[in-house]
């Protein structure tokens, strides 16, 4: 980073010397603007500038995400800042998001991220997205139990379906993944298909809460190991839709808690059916979630019972931890400021980025 490397020096004795940590997180991926501020382990601020403009497109549309980045940064860092009560001279770091992410989007929260380590001459922390989910939950929160190492992960979104082997904060491994489309991929194009509005999972959460799980049978898609596919189910979705509205045109209408009901119980019996075997292959009980698909209650409710069911010790983050936020980038930047992981000013974004 070309800045006065004396006076990070000097900035990083001060900090060795007072264990208070004061981190600035911007997390910027796809189409929220996110910044918070960390204490050490502990959450003074997580603010979220949501884009509502994607929603009369049906799908995120990246020219607008990284121009709406542009426009909420600076009020979404500023309202960080002011919520946690102190001044940016107090900061020991900024983390931001690296990637994986859209590029145009990336680009905005990294540049900003630069610019401000920059004129402030502190250090610079590059986060992995998928990380942090997993991260998350190590934010300290009352009542939420942190995992011991090891432990399964299960990181689910709009983008990513894995199960993570974690052995530390840094050592983790994917052990299975998707080979086509995401979980929350097949929520929002099954939620397309039956005339829902963007973003439609949480919709279909919604409406499976009132409906028959067992209406509606959908053939699970055969894959072997830890792998996911959720390409098959979305198509024979389409097709028993297009099939009941030739002889009912109002089949979605007449049915649609039953539909999303047995969609949804689909979707968490391929996840579930996932889960167990990885537990069988590794011997390891303790199960996480993250990801913005981890806020839904189908999930949520199905992964509790399981310590009832399988003995297993399953952990759930704070709802606020689950969608893209800043907070769980400021807890790994938080860990990464301990161990001194820094960048320096040519670190580059990525849209595609591994372990």
């Amino acid at each position: 980073m070309v800045i006065h490397l004396s006076k990070v020096i000097q900035n990083l004795c001060l900090f060795m010397q007072n264990p208070e940590v004061f981190i600035l997180a911007i997390e910027s991926s796809c189409d929220d603007t996110a910044a918070a501020i960390l204490q050490n382990d502990k959450v003074l601020s997580n603010v979220v500038a949501n884009q509502l403009i994607h929603n009369q497109y049906g799908g995120v549309v990246p020219e607008l995400a990284s121009r709406a980045h542009q426009q909420n940064i600076v009020p979404v860092v500023d309202a960080a800042l002011r919520k946690a009560n102190i001044q940016k001279e107090q900061l020991s770091a900024i983390a931001f998001t690296q990637g994986p992410g859209l590029m145009g989007s990336l680009l905005v929260g990294s540049s900003f991220a630069k610019s401000m380590a920059l004129a402030l001459q502190i250090p610079l922390i590059a986060v992995n997205h998928m990380q942090a989910h997993v991260l998350a939950h190590f934010i300290a929160e009352e009542n939420f139990e942190k995992p011991k190492f090891p432990f399964l992960a299960l990181t689910i979104s709009g983008g990513h379906t894995q199960i993570i082997k974690v052995d530390d904060f840094f050592e983790m491994k994917v052990i299975g993944e998707t080979t086509d489309d995401a979980v929350g991929e097949a929520f929002d194009k099954s939620a397309k298909i039956l005339g829902l509005p963007y973003p439609g999972g949480p919709l279909i959460d919604k409406y499976a809460q009132l409906g028959n799980p067992k209406a509606f049978v959908f053939t699970k898609p055969k894959v072997p190991g830890l792998d996911f596919s959720f390409s098959g189910l979305k198509t024979a979705i389409l097709y028993f839709i297009q099939k009941k509205k030739i002889e009912n045109s109002n089949f979605v209408d007449e049915n649609l808690n039953d539909i999303c009901a047995s969609i949804q119980h689909t979707i968490i019996e391929i996840l579930m059916d996932k889960l167990k075997l990885a537990v069988k292959e590794t011997g390891i009980k303790q199960i996480a979630i993250g990801g913005g698909v981890s806020a839904n209650s189908g999930i949520r409710n199905t992964l509790k019972k399981a310590e009832d069911l399988y003995g297993w010790k399953t952990f759930v983050p704070k709802f606020e931890y689950t969608t893209d936020n800043a907070a769980m980038i400021g807890i790994v930047g938080y860990q990464k400021f301990l161990n001194q992981t820094f960048e320096t000013s040519s670190v580059v974004s990525k849209a595609r980025i591994q372990f």
